[in-house]
């Protein structure tokens, strides 16, 4: 229902209402047929679900099987030790979403509000919820309006509806019918949308609708039909996952057929390759990457951002597109002045003299003519006028004391057709009228100009002079306030046609400025390889202005606003999607268009905003970014990632912690990957020669456990590199597996393996007991030495030995682990070791400690002929 084009009467008789407001009895029938006046909230997954969920993975099933054959072979130790290891995965997994569910919930404690409606004939204040379609609302400065509403009656009614439209302007409001059947949102001037705040003046509505049916519950529908996606990180651990498996089982087939061959007995056969299942499979892969997350996130957490999805953290790491709203995130949501023209020159901030008659008099002008204030602290107004007083109070640090000495006498409120307001005030034994406006109007009303102290006739040169200052001004983006007087003859009621014959005395300019950290922040965007687009509601020209004072907006750029992107394909706007920095009045609709399409194009999309508006867009987004302070319930129920700080530059921190918690997570996989393949060939070697199990399955799940579990872990602290932000974001599909990252886990695999099967014929030349017992504990040491080595790409000695002082801590909780199995009698039965004499001890130590040595030789040779060359 197009209610904007009807008139007042023609609503009230659609909505079957009247000026008379509802009866209590119709309001309840109302509520049941519409609904509570609040909006559907998506259903929370049941916590057995989600513990379930965590089960749903190729390898955690191998292992479920692997637990299976243990039990039927006897082997009860091997399988309470896998299912308990898989179900403390489960458990970490439930746990951290418990904690999302509850950051997200600690963010809804605002109250509700309330609204003033007329019920039974009487004013009556009640609960939101409870406002149905056909009430009649009342509103006033300060209320938030809780439906979609037609204006009745409006009294110089303003709303800002920023949330809405994203623009920080309040909007004049009207009780007039709009001649036209298709009008944007932010047209509607005689309708009233919930969500939106009332900044000035009052006025009578009729609600038309609630709940879901308002703009803000259609924009609440859309983002519910908006899939989330999967970050690159589950993208790339589930490819991960699902390849490691299949090799997995192609591997233990082998080894079971070759087994046979053998003519080992079937049931040895399948231990055999069960065993193999247990080396092969990093049972600590899910805990240590959740670990490594939720560290991340606790990281986070202190900088500012709190994450709701764990796995979003990493995402944040391969951004290669911020698209970002313009106010509240990247300026500071708050009108300043910036510029004043007066004695004929455009004057910056620094240059204005208070004791200039002119700049003097034009300062008292803007602070006599204004109905905004200060209450406790917390201003009361428009944003225009808040900024006039706010430059006033800076300048004399006493605006209240100005207006007490010269109180106002008669006023002609601002009005939305003629532009103007009117004060007048007894000053210096004159009666002084301020008139304050748009600059056209209120220069085609004035006959005289105050000029360098004297007040003389208006020029056609003065005209052209103040026409080409306000342009310039304009053109920066920048909200241009004209300013006169006129001396009255005595104190009396000011009409409208005493608005003429003024002394222009000049012109103030604000805007809202950037976020001091902003222009800093796209910097670091940009050295991260990272392209920062701002998508606005607001105007073009202002856009475009502040986006080229942070350094989003530059040579060769581009922008478009919603009515030129209407008018563009998919392909037209792809092809020059690269060049455009600005999207300005753009609605819903579009921000999720210009997220889709870069989408398209490969790249990871991060969307930061803080309105209603922006919800769609967050949701659809690779990573969605709302702000805690300013940020709308919607938002932030669609975001993965809530600034608490609504800090844009909280963001650049978060991409370099996202990228160091990547590197180290795979830094840990190949850790455990690689320490693995040593195991797997080994197996695979003895199998192949014919020699006897070098491990049983109690010795694998000791190393995959107790020794490998902790180093991984200290490997996902590594701190990050100063160098982390210079690094190009990676692809999206680009994979865990790379070709480096094989050859290095094969090749340093192949070296631990070597020696493992060393210390194994060493061991031989005793017995089979003593055998199995130096190839586990040579296995078990170096893949602790290995530790240090999986650090990252350089020496321990460029990394910094002691930088990560958890690395340290891991490797001596290995050793103490180690040292009790190989030393204590009560546990050396229970993992199937033997005593050591000296010699096949020190044999053990240096075997283990060689793959290092000899990785950590080859790196400082590598680093000191790269330095070379450089």
């Amino acid at each position: 229902m197009n209610y904007f084009a009807k008139d007042t009467q023609q609503v009230l008789a659609d909505l079957n209402s009247s000026t008379d407001g509802l009866t209590t009895q119709e309001a309840e029938k109302r509520q049941q047929e519409h609904g509570l006046n609040q909006l559907t909230e998506t259903k929370q997954k049941n916590l057995f679900l989600v513990f379930l969920e965590q089960f749903k993975d190729l390898m955690v099933m191998i292992l479920i099987i692997s637990a299976i054959v243990s039990i039927i072979t006897g082997n009860i130790e091997s399988s309470i030790v896998i299912f308990a290891v898989i179900t403390l995965n489960a458990i970490l997994g439930t746990i951290q979403h418990i904690k999302a569910e509850k950051s997200l919930n600690s963010l809804k404690e605002l109250s509700s509000p309330t609204a003033v409606v007329l019920r039974n004939g009487n004013k009556v204040k009640i609960p939101s919820k409870e406002v149905v379609i056909g009430d009649i609302l009342f509103l006033e400065a300060g209320d938030l309006i809780v439906a979609d509403g037609r204006i009745l009656n409006s009294y110089s009614l303003q709303v800002n509806e920023s949330s809405l439209t994203g623009e920080s302007e309040n909007v004049n409001k009207t009780e007039e019918v709009i001649q036209q059947e298709k009008v944007a949102l932010g047209d509607q001037v005689n309708m009233v949308f919930s969500s939106s705040l009332v900044t000035y003046g009052r006025a009578i509505v009729v609600v038309t609708q609630t709940g879901m049916g308002t703009e803000l519950g259609k924009i609440a529908s859309l983002m519910n039909a908006t899939k989330e996606k999967k970050t690159p990180l589950q993208v790339t651990l589930d490819s991960f996952g699902k390849k490691l498996s299949i090799m997995i089982l192609i591997i233990c087939a082998i080894v079971f057929g070759l087994s046979l061959l053998r003519g080992s007995p079937v049931m040895d056969s399948i231990m055999f390759a069960v065993a193999l299942a247990v080396a092969a499979i990093p049972e600590a892969l899910g805990s240590i990457v959740t670990i490594a997350l939720a560290i991340g996130t606790q990281k986070m957490a202190k900088q500012n951002a709190i994450i709701k999805n764990l796995k979003a953290v990493e995402g944040l790491g391969c951004v290669s597109i911020i698209c970002s709203d313009k106010t509240g995130t990247l300026t500071q949501n708050k009108m300043t002045v910036q510029k004043i023209f007066a004695n004929g020159s455009i004057l910056e901030l620094d240059q204005v003299s208070v004791q200039d008659a002119v700049q003097n008099t034009l300062l008292r002008s803007s602070i006599l003519c204004n109905d905004s204030h200060y209450s406790q602290g917390k201003a009361i107004g428009d944003p225009t006028e808040i900024a006039l007083v706010d430059y006033y109070e800076k300048v004399f640090s006493n605006s209240v004391a100005t207006r007490e000495t010269w109180q106002r006498l008669q006023e002609i409120p601002f009005d939305s057709d003629r532009k103007l307001m009117s004060t007048l005030h007894y000053i210096e034994d004159e009666y002084i009228m301020y008139t304050k406006g748009a600059m056209d109007v209120l220069l085609q009303r004035a006959e005289f100009i105050f000029d360098h102290g004297q007040i003389r006739p208006l020029s056609d040169t003065d005209r052209a002079n103040i026409h080409e200052a306000n342009q310039k001004l304009s053109q920066q983006g920048l909200r241009v306030l004209a300013f006169a007087q006129k001396t009255m003859d005595k104190n009396r009621s000011l009409t409208l046609e005493d608005e003429t014959g003024y002394t222009f005395l000049g012109l103030i300019s604000m805007i809202d400025p950037p976020r001091e950290e902003s222009a800093a922040a796209v910097r670091d965007c940009k050295r991260a390889g990272i392209k920062a687009i701002m998508i606005t509601g607001d105007h073009k020209i202002t856009a475009s202005s502040i986006a080229q004072q942070i350094g989003i907006f530059n040579d060769g750029d581009c922008s478009l606003d919603g009515v030129e992107l209407d008018q563009m394909s998919d392909e037209e706007l792809s092809e020059i999607l690269p060049t455009v920095s600005v999207y300005a009045r753009v609605s819903p609709e579009h921000k999720i268009r210009i997220v889709d399409l870069w989408q398209k194009k490969g790249q990871i999309v991060a969307m930061t905003g803080d309105g209603v508006n922006d919800a769609p867009a967050l949701k659809k987004a690779d990573i969605g970014i709302a702000m805690g302070i300013t940020g709308t319930e919607v938002s932030k129920d669609a975001a993965s990632m809530i600034l608490t700080d609504d800090n844009f530059a909280t963001i650049v921190k978060s991409v370099a912690n996202g990228r160091n918690i990547y590197n180290n997570i795979k830094n840990s996989i190949k850790f455990l990957i690689s320490g693995n393949m040593s195991g797997i060939l080994s197996v695979l070697y003895t199998v192949a020669v014919g020699l006897t199990m070098p491990f049983t399955a109690v010795h694998l799940l000791f190393i995959n456990l107790m020794t490998d579990s902790l180093p991984a872990i200290a490997i996902s602290t590594e701190p990050p590199a100063k160098n982390l932000l210079d690094e190009k974001p990676r692809g999206q599909n680009e994979s865990l597996m790379t070709k480096d990252f094989i050859l290095d886990v094969l090749a340093q695999g192949f070296l631990i393996a070597v020696t493992t099967m060393g210390a194994f014929y060493i061991g031989q030349m005793q017995s089979p007991e003593m055998a199995s017992t130096m190839a586990f504990s040579t296995l078990c040491l170096g893949r602790l030495f290995h530790g240090f080595t999986c650090r990252g790409k350089q020496s321990v000695f460029s990394l910094g030995v002691f930088r990560n002082r958890f690395t340290l801590l891991a490797f001596g909780v290995g050793i103490a682990f180690l040292s009790c199995v190989l030393l204590i009698p009560p546990l050396q039965d229970l993992m199937d070791v033997v005593p050591m004499n000296g010699m096949q001890l020190g044999s053990m130590v240096g075997l283990a400690f060689a793959p290092t040595f000899v990785i950590q030789i080859y790196r400082v040779i590598r680093d000191a002929v790269q330095k070379n060359k450089r």
